[in-house]
């Protein structure tokens, strides 16, 4: 049925916590698709046409903003305390704080006169467990509260942080939320906040409730050295992998017959062993900036790595290296003149009219020389 506004009785509101964000998107809901759920409501003993809210409050503020003079609702035939319990219960929302509990408890049990036993039998809790829910709400300043409701500090920064504060000074606990009100601080800052807080001696404590933004500048000019912590320890982890890696080739060096002997299923082994530990180093480097290096360098010192680290030939392959590029640096001229050009003796010969030119310094110009003594392809 279609009810208006003026005929609802809003009074439990403030078992509520209000969140900006998410009323932004009903709004945005409401306005494109129009109501979709029905609010709950239950009537009001001895007041006809008046009815009290029992679900609904975000959707009622979002209707009025858009100007509409009605709310599509649902009327529930239980008294407010039954319809309380089985809205708790129904309710498809997303899970309530502890708060949010202690104030729905503290309702029913000052409000309607339920013991702790009944609230347990309800909730299928525990009788400890609405103890300590309702301990919390008694615990925390009545001002927090209302600056969780209003979410200017939401429901878990006070109940993980600004309740154990009020255990130790209700006044240092008022003037926390304040601060974490009027800053707007993320639920980080407010932990280290209270971090520093709770490890402090009287004293320093006033001065982080009284200067919280102070406190978390010193931290943040901190972070720096931290950081150079952190790259200093990777050195070292650097440092370890490359020993480990000169290491294994140490193994392999030293122990020629046994490899060549190696069982297939030894040799699978210790690829994918490899494998892994390529992919591990491709992750990390893939997370380090990288600083731009010339190519043709990064090529220059390929084809030395691969010459110097070849156990067969080491000294034929250097020769051929040094002629090679030699003969590849003076290939731009010498094509413009003749044809063909000349790669020293048993190197064969090759045409510059080919599909592709190579570059002077190319590690390709030297692979095959190094690799083959019959003609090039």
């Amino acid at each position: 049925m279609q009810l208006e506004f003026h005929q609802l009785d809003r009074r439990g509101q403030h078992l509520r916590v209000q969140h900006p964000a998410r009323q932004k998107q009903l709004l945005a809901s409401l306005a494109s698709s129009g109501q979709q759920t029905p609010i709950v409501v239950v009537a009001v003993a001895n007041q006809p046409d008046r009815y009290l809210v029992i679900d609904g409050y975000k959707r009622i503020t979002a209707l009025k903003q858009l100007g509409r003079d009605t709310v599509e609702a649902v009327i529930w035939p239980l008294s407010e305390a039954e319809a309380l319990v089985l809205d708790r219960s129904l309710r498809w929302s997303p899970r309530e704080s502890a708060l949010e509990e202690g104030w729905l408890l503290a309702e029913l049990e000052q409000r309607f006169g339920y013991s702790l036993e009944d609230l347990a039998r309800q909730f299928d809790r525990s009788v400890s467990w609405v103890s300590r829910r309702l301990a919390l709400v008694e615990l925390l300043p009545e001002s927090v509260q209302q600056q969780v409701r209003a979410g200017e500090i939401s429901a878990q920064v006070a109940m993980k942080y600004l309740v154990p504060v009020a255990r130790s000074s209700l006044e240092e606990c008022r003037a926390l939320a304040a601060a974490l009100a009027r800053h707007q601080f993320t639920s980080r800052q407010a932990g280290q906040l209270y971090a520093a807080w709770r490890e402090a001696s009287p004293k320093i404590r006033q001065r982080i409730v009284e200067q919280p933004e102070l406190f978390l500048k010193v931290q943040r000019q901190a972070e720096p050295q931290e950081a150079s912590s952190a790259i200093e320890g990777l050195l070292r982890d650097l440092e370890m992998i490359a020993a480990l890696a000169r290491r294994a080739n140490r193994r392999l060096r030293n122990a020629p017959a046994e490899v060549e002997q190696m069982e297939a299923e030894q040799c699978g082994q210790v690829q994918r062993k490899l494998d892994h530990a390529l992919e591990e180093l491709g992750r990390l480097g893939a997370r380090i900036p990288q600083e731009d290096k010339p190519r043709k360098e990064n090529q220059d010192q390929h084809v030395k790595s691969e010459s110097t680290h070849d156990d067969s030939g080491a000294a034929c392959s250097g020769s051929f290296q040094a002629r090679d590029r030699a003969c590849a640096e003076s290939l731009p001229s010498e094509c413009a003149q003749s044809s063909t050009f000349q790669l020293g003796a048993g190197a064969g010969a090759a045409t510059c009219g080919e599909s592709r030119t190579l570059p002077a310094r190319d590690p390709r110009v030297v692979g095959p020389v190094q690799g083959e003594s019959g003609p090039s392809p």
